[in-house]
């Protein structure tokens, strides 16, 4: 560290990567000090926000093998889900301390070489499960440890992606594709199954899972639909319009405002010819019945924890896009949260409390993604791996109950972990 910042190496500039970034220079203890990212346009655009000089940003990670010693003091390593292991292991092999996107890897190898390079260098690593970080986790976490609701039975949990998401991220998207990416399980809901553990505080003994791919398939598409949105007479009437989506956006766009979210992923430039010329030519103005997506839209898994617990997680494209819903139930209570606030009935009183929670809901994932940051910015910074809620050998653990889930759906058999 140099002037009492800690520096961060950023390997994958695309939307998480230059997140992370941001969200890291804000404390005010980090900067921003190298980049790998092989697009020449938003390795450019990333070098001259955080002022990297020409030498320090890479086409390729694998240059980092070049250097005698390491570009910053940790790694924000978060290249698409096929492209972590091999960088996470060099760069933990090389001393830097890393903060790895989820999901780990696509597979369990992978994602074990990956725990063990951390294991072997003595660095500090933890995997973005952002949602452990959120107000309302620690809130909801106090109170299950507090004993409010008495012993935890059973938990209902739903993950509602969002109709229009799904579209974006799991049809015509980079994660698309169980073969290119990951299983959506693994790539969307890991969040989930790691912050059920969490609040369960016991490991997972045995799964279930059900579901597939219902409605974004060839045999779905409406008589006479085009192959590209624009093309098309019946995108006015579509709930999957591209156009609707993407141009719709830019709309409330105000001057000077960066391109937010999902429509920076269409095009760098906030301007409805780009945008236009993106969805004529590119992989997101297709229509959602003719593209190459393989990945669930619907899925149940159901969990046994270690002490007989029960855990139930719906995963479902046909929602709005909101906060995740959960309710857990005790021996002497009941809690029903969903995201923003917390409802808590106490069986012994008949007290019926609902608590708002402090958080912003337009934040990224209501200020779970700065709150992550921050932490490990600090832990980087004084040394303390305690100030991380989770580590990569419960990350693996988690993800091993993914991997688990997908057996189990695809063999129609119940796991035992």
């Amino acid at each position: 560290m140099k002037e009492g910042l800690v520096e961060l190496l950023v390997v994958g500039a695309g939307q998480r990567g230059a997140g992370y970034a941001r969200h890291a220079v804000r404390t005010g203890r980090a900067r921003v000090t190298a980049v790998a990212e092989p697009d020449p346009a938003r390795r450019l655009a990333f070098a001259r926000e955080f002022g990297i000089p020409a030498e320090r940003a890479l086409e390729d990670w694998a240059r980092l093998r070049e250097h005698d010693g390491r570009l910053a003091d940790a790694a924000v390593v978060a290249t698409q889900d096929t492209l972590h292991a091999d960088p996470a292991v060099l760069l933990a092999g090389q001393g830097y301390h890393l903060l790895l996107e989820k999901p780990m890897a696509p597979t369990e190898p992978e994602a074990r070489r990956i725990a063990e390079a951390v294991t072997r260098s003595g660095v500090m690593a933890a995997v973005c499960h952002v949602l452990r970080y959120t107000p309302y986790t620690s809130l909801l976490k106090e109170l299950l440890d507090a004993g409010r609701i008495g012993r935890l039975v059973s938990i209902q949990h739903l993950e509602p992606v969002g109709w229009w998401h799904q579209a974006h991220s799991f049809v015509r998207g980079n994660w698309r594709s169980a073969a290119s990416s990951s299983p959506m399980l693994l790539s969307k809901a890991c969040h989930d199954i790691d912050w059920l553990m969490y609040l369960g505080g016991q490991p997972v003994r045995r799964v279930s899972s059900f579901g597939g791919l219902a409605h974004f398939r060839a045999d779905q598409r409406p008589a006479g639909a085009a192959d590209r949105c624009l093309d098309c007479s019946l995108e006015p009437e579509c709930a999957y319009s591209a156009p609707r989506l993407y141009l719709g956006r830019l709309e409330t766009l105000e001057p000077g405002e960066r391109v937010p979210w999902p429509v920076s992923v269409v095009s760098a430039e906030a301007d409805r010819a780009a945008v236009l010329d993106a969805l004529r030519t590119g992989p997101y103005g297709r229509c959602v019945y003719a593209c190459d997506n393989d990945v669930v839209d619907h899925q149940v898994v159901s969990m046994e924890l270690a002490d007989g617990a029960t855990v139930s997680l719906t995963m479902t494209a046909f929602t709005p896009a909101e906060q995740r819903k959960t309710r857990l139930f005790g021996t002497h209570g009941y809690l029903d949260g969903d995201g923003a606030r917390l409802r808590v009935v106490d069986f012994r009183t008949g007290e019926d409390t609902t608590i708002e929670v402090a958080a912003d809901p337009s934040a990224d994932h209501s200020d779970g993604d700065a709150a992550l940051v921050e932490a490990f910015v600090s832990a980087v910074a004084t040394g303390d791996a305690g100030l991380l809620r989770s580590d990569v050998a419960t990350s693996l653990a988690g993800h091993r109950v993914v991997w688990a889930a997908e057996r189990a759906r695809h063999t129609g058999t119940v796991v035992t972990l």
